[in-house]
């Protein structure tokens, strides 16, 4: 199967292409055309520079839906040894929107806990499109408690265009048992740290993200809806979803602008397709640091600290609440 290939990265394949057949014609011909391919390959590498070093946010999304984008059990794989999934949530069923169990990182137990969305159409049905129901969120929970009891350290992948919107989920309790999991998570007594690894979407992301460490990957996205949906909303037409992309502030480098994420984690050009192996290397450095940093907390220091975290967040002045009475 072809890769999939991206708009704004057409300059760069015909490119490639055009390496490839002279690289092929010099095979068949026996003519040696090493100076022109190695003229075309110093262009393309700073062609990639150019690109991939000035992406829009609207681009930066589209490496986050990339189809061959890692998924959690790609970094599942590649970060954790022993790893054991458990299922259900004792209450309804198994959501397999979402995985989760027991591991070891760098030999220390962890509890570890994603989102989970297919790289082709069987596999996406298969789960939901990584759009958990309310028994995957109640899943996670229950790992997240067993984590405590064990005091083991909790790590969530998150990548998610949103939670299940449909009505069985909402019979069966989606909004309660996300913001149960909003209310539990902030009061866990060990380290959570979170990784957006691709799509963090509304509550359906949220629901896994009240962490002691927040991170996201260079070209993932992170918002209250998607830009589809905000453009839909505010201005009738989701077809405008990339000017929404554009004055939503959801890549990476504007959360940390804000003051939302703790770190923006370097990205393999072109995006983590291009090499998992390297990308978990990445994702591996923050992780271990951050592991060093916690478990020196107490679980009261620990829990303090991420309330204030979140407290934090955001702006309030008593001159903008007298502006709004007014």
């Amino acid at each position: 199967m072809a890769e999939q290939q991206l708009p704004f990265e057409k300059p760069i394949i015909e490119l490639k292409t055009k390496i490839a057949e002279l690289k092929e014609f010099t095979a068949e011909k026996g003519i040696d055309l090493s100076g022109e391919i190695e003229k075309l390959e110093g262009r393309l590498e700073q062609l990639e520079k150019d690109i991939y070093g000035n992406l829009n946010p609207w681009e930066r999304v589209q490496i986050a839906r990339h189809s061959k984008r890692p998924t959690t059990k790609d970094y599942i794989e590649r970060l954790f040894t022993d790893f054991i999934e458990f299922h259900g949530d004792r209450l309804y069923g198994d959501d397999k929107a979402i995985v989760g169990g027991i591991a070891k990182f760098n030999d220390t137990p962890v509890t570890v806990i994603g989102h989970q969305r297919g790289k082709d159409t069987k596999e996406n049905i298969k789960r939901n499109f990584g759009m958990p129901h309310p028994e995957g969120y109640r899943k996670a929970l229950r790992l997240m408690k067993q984590a405590e009891k064990f005091n083991r350290p909790i790590i969530c992948f998150i990548d998610t265009k949103g939670a299940d919107p449909g009505i069985e989920s909402e019979e069966r309790g989606q909004s309660q048992a996300i913001a149960k999991n909003l209310i539990d998570m902030a009061g866990l007594r060990v380290p959570i740290i979170c990784v957006v690894i691709g799509e963090g979407g509304s509550g359906g992301a949220l629901a896994l993200g009240v962490g002691d460490r927040i991170f996201m990957l260079e070209n993932s996205t992170y918002s209250v809806i998607s830009p589809e949906g905000a453009a839909a909303l505010l201005w009738k037409d989701s077809s405008l979803a990339k000017r929404a992309a554009e004055t939503m502030k959801i890549t990476a480098p504007d959360l940390m602008e804000l003051g939302l994420i703790d770190k923006m984690i370097p990205e393999i050009r072109g995006g983590a397709h291009r090499d998992i192996d390297k990308q978990a290397l990445e994702i591996k450095k923050v992780i271990t640091n951050s592991l060093k940093e916690l478990k020196n907390m107490s679980p009261d220091e620990i829990v303090t600290k991420r309330y204030e975290k979140f407290k934090n967040m955001g702006e309030y002045t008593t001159e903008s609440d007298t502006m709004l009475i007014e």
